[in-house]
């Protein structure tokens, strides 16, 4: 992999906690193979395009990396629920694709977001779609889920990257007015599935925030392994199990 630059960001308002100061370290890096890309996993990065990112926090350590055993997944009640009540959208899972169906998706679900949690607005293009959501890279994958009873409609869509070993949940939109079925947790479900028929070990879902409410869904899939410390390059990444996540 080539680091083309590096920024450690100053202490600023954090996002998920106001209360405390954020800093990431941010890298854009070129070339990055399926397998750097897991050992990146394995340390806590993140990945949006060619984006690789870190909390380096100095004074908070809230945000800790979360990954799902998925042959030892035990879905919630409301889990199982949700499975169902999905059931009658069709969900394709293929490389990323580019197209006005997926900008227009992406911008009702922010608006949507302005609207009720006061987000800044965030305008869409080709450009900048290509960008986020299908960089070319060797594990960028979409999970887009369809309506055929309105007419094949995309009403979801995830974007997630599958190494060796994982994949990993990165982001997801969906259409306000598809709420009711819990596509976000859908989109879960079905990666965790997938791991499971692919032989993958690990669902990575990014950072775990205890004390953000919009945050807390993840710790409901389980049981979990949370990550210890930042560990480096050259370290071995210690993972502890939260077996306490979730039951049946």
């Amino acid at each position: 992999m080539r680091l083309l630059q590096r920024v450690v960001e100053d202490p600023h308002e954090c996002a998920y906690l106001p209360v405390e100061r954020s800093s990431l370290d941010i890298r854009i890096m070129m070339d990055v193979t399926a397998l750097e890309t897991e050992s990146l996993l394995e340390r806590g990065w993140r990945r949006f395009g060619p984006i690789y990112f870190r909390p380096v926090c100095g004074a908070c350590s809230a945000c800790v990396s979360l990954r799902v055993d998925a042959a030892r997944f035990a879905p919630t009640k409301s889990q199982r629920r949700v499975a169902r009540n999905v059931v009658r959208l069709r969900r394709v899972v293929g490389m990323p694709q580019v197209d006005d169906e997926r900008i227009d998706l992406y911008s009702k679900w922010h608006v949507n977001r302005e609207a009720m949690r006061g987000w800044p607005p965030n305008s869409q293009d080709r450009n900048r779609y290509t960008l986020e959501f299908a960089y070319p890279h060797p594990c960028a994958r979409e999970a887009a889920f369809y309506d055929d009873a309105a007419g094949g409609r995309l009403v979801g869509l995830g974007s997630f990257d599958e190494t060796p070993g994982a994949l990993s949940a990165a982001f997801f939109f969906h259409d306000p007015e598809y709420a009711r079925f819990s596509l976000g947790t859908a989109n879960i479900l079905g990666l965790l599935g997938d791991a499971r028929r692919l032989g993958k070990q690990y669902v990575y879902l990014g950072f775990r925030v205890a004390a953000c409410q919009s945050l807390t869904y993840k710790g409901a899939f389980g049981p979990h392994e949370l990550m210890t410390g930042r560990p480096g390059f050259d370290e071995v990444p210690v993972w502890r199990p939260n077996e306490d996540a979730a039951g049946p």
